[in-house]
């Protein structure tokens, strides 16, 4: 590695200017990246990773961000901060270059993928024509894993994975010096996410370029870094190879943040480590490593298919087919598969919020296939099956406050007055690691694992006898996964809870369920005690998915 940085940030500062006044979000930030190298910004949310990211560029806009330090490319470069925008455009996509975290908004929905990327060259190569513009675009998505056929594809026709790859072929079609990846692979299942670092790694080696990952995954850190910057609150805590940093880190958040995660080895039901609290005690009654088999199933499905309506004139689309599974009482049934599986509609038909296309959905006993056209049944199940689900900041009701959401479930499955509903609120707050005083709140002025917890509290209001958790933890940083993960376990023990733990991150579902369920396009590939299909899976497909596990 060539001993002048490619990118050289000193003493970097940016303020917000809000309502109530100034607000640093980073505070004196300093690092160097030389060429081929490729340095992890670690820390939550709140941290100022993706701040120092937009500070690079010169994207924060100035009437509301004060940026001050010293930003250069290649050393002796033009200082960027502060620099006319001309400046920057000539730099943005020319010498450095960024990825987003959701490629869906970074993408145009009006054109076709080939036709953005040809205009990502162009902007920097005006004297190149469309059809040399067009056979670079083809050549870029080859580079990347695409077909040049698929060129005149619109986004939306694209999976995920693939819209990461045309954002990325963008970002490199000019070949800059500095990319800079934003949480490139948060929103993807992990055997893409594996397939999307593996890539970027490969194309940062071949061109030399210098990367700044940007990420509060751990394990996407090992994977893919050679260096990492620990931060907190805008602050630098430790810097220094990723390798020692995961191994003897000198500073106490950088432990924590690296103990929070679980992982395929981390003993089952064990009580996690968090920033918080690092050192937890253990839990006075373990988890079995396999749970015995509780008596009696409380909710199944058999022969489950679940059709979704073609557009226009197009064939339904056959989004579960087949599928056979149950739930104990008292059990964790963890349901794993990649994204459009099936794992989020059997939660949405067990729940009734979804009727069958063909098959039986049976809860302690009873035939709820209707429930879904059938308010009374409906309102029935929903006293017995509630929901946790996956985004803290979308499923609350913005204009309520806690007091108000929290005792929505009583109002329609009690007969408690208002006095008795806000004492059970304030009883399900406490047990959620809230307090009373938060009644009176709204959702914004929480956390996103306050606001998981709120969800949490909502869920348990009525006693249900299932918990349906859709993705509850993949939303939120690793030390507040680690906070939820407890909770769930504090209360399945203390309640006698049975639930169906939906997950696409394979350690969460070992560390978390007793059983295991493994989707595939619909269709069930095996299913086992948590122990089995994690030692000695028997489809190709599971040990897939096992193999992608950073």
């Amino acid at each position: 590695m060539s001993r002048q940085p490619a990118l050289r940030v000193r003493d970097l500062t940016v303020t917000f200017s809000t309502a109530r006044g100034p607000v640093p979000a980073v505070r004196g930030i300093s690092f160097d990246v030389a060429p081929g190298e490729v340095l992890g910004l670690v820390g939550e949310s709140g941290s100022g990773k993706s701040t120092i990211g937009l500070a690079a560029l010169g994207l924060h806009d100035p009437a509301r961000t004060r940026v001050e330090g010293s930003v250069r490319l290649g050393g002796d470069g033009p200082e960027l901060v502060g620099a006319p925008e001309a400046v920057l455009k000539r730099v943005r996509g020319a010498k450095a270059a960024m990825v987003f975290q959701d490629a869906l908004d970074a993408l145009s929905p009006y054109h076709t993928i080939g036709a953005q990327i040809a205009e990502a060259y162009r902007v920097h190569h005006p004297k190149a024509g469309r059809k040399a513009a067009q056979q670079q675009a083809a050549a870029m998505l080859e580079r990347v894993g695409i077909p040049a056929a698929r060129a005149s594809d619109h986004p939306h026709h694209l999976s995920g994975g693939m819209r990461q790859r045309v954002v990325i072929a963008m970002a490199l079609v000019n070949d800059p010096d500095v990319l800079i990846a934003d949480e490139p692979t948060t929103a993807l299942d992990a055997r893409v996410q594996r397939q999307i670092l593996d890539l970027i790694r490969e194309l940062q080696a071949e061109t030399g370029t210098a990367m700044v990952l940007v990420t509060h995954d751990v394990g996407v850190v090992a994977a893919t870094c050679h260096r990492m910057l620990v931060l907190r609150a805008g602050e630098a805590l430790e810097e220094g190879p990723t390798t020692r940093l995961l191994t003897s880190a000198a500073h106490p958040y950088t432990r924590a943040l690296v103990q929070a995660a679980p992982t395929l080895r981390t003993p089952p039901g064990s009580r996690l480590p968090t920033v918080e609290n690092p050192q937890p005690k253990p839990r006075t009654k373990a988890r079995p490593r396999t749970a015995p088999a509780p008596a009696g199933v409380l909710a199944e499905v058999r022969d489950l298919r679940v059709d979704y309506p073609g557009r226009r004139r197009s064939r339904p689309h056959t989004a579960v087919d087949g599928v056979s599974l149950h739930v104990h009482h008292g059990e964790t049934l963890g349901l794993v598969g990649e994204s459009g599986s099936g794992k989020s509609t059997i939660a949405r038909v067990l729940a009734g919020l979804r009727r069958p296309t063909g098959g039986e959905v049976r809860f302690d006993g009873r035939d709820i296939s209707g429930a879904a056209t059938n308010a009374r049944l409906r309102r029935e199940l929903s006293r017995d099956v509630q929901l946790v689900f996956q985004d803290p900041y979308a499923s609350l009701n913005p204009r309520r406050t806690v007091e108000q959401i929290v005792t929505t479930p009583l109002r329609v499955h009690s007969d408690l007055d208002a006095a008795r509903r806000r004492a059970r609120a304030a009883e399900l707050l406490e047990q959620v690691g809230l307090s009373a005083a938060h009644l009176s709140r709204h959702p914004h002025e929480f956390s996103g694992g306050q606001r998981q917890r709120i969800g949490i509290a909502r869920a348990l209001a009525v006693r249900p006898r299932l918990v349906i958790a859709d993705e509850p933890v993949s939303a939120l940083d690793v030390s507040v996964q680690a906070q939820v993960l407890n909770l769930l376990m504090d209360l399945r023990e203390e309640l006698g809870l049975s639930l169906l733990f939906i997950s696409h991150d394979l350690a969460v579902v070992r560390h978390f369920c007793d059983r295991i369920a493994v989707l595939k396009d619909g269709e069930l590939v095996e299913t086992g005690p948590r122990d089995t299909v994690f030692d000695t899976p028997s489809a190709a497909y599971t040990k897939e998915l096992l193999a992608a596990v950073l």
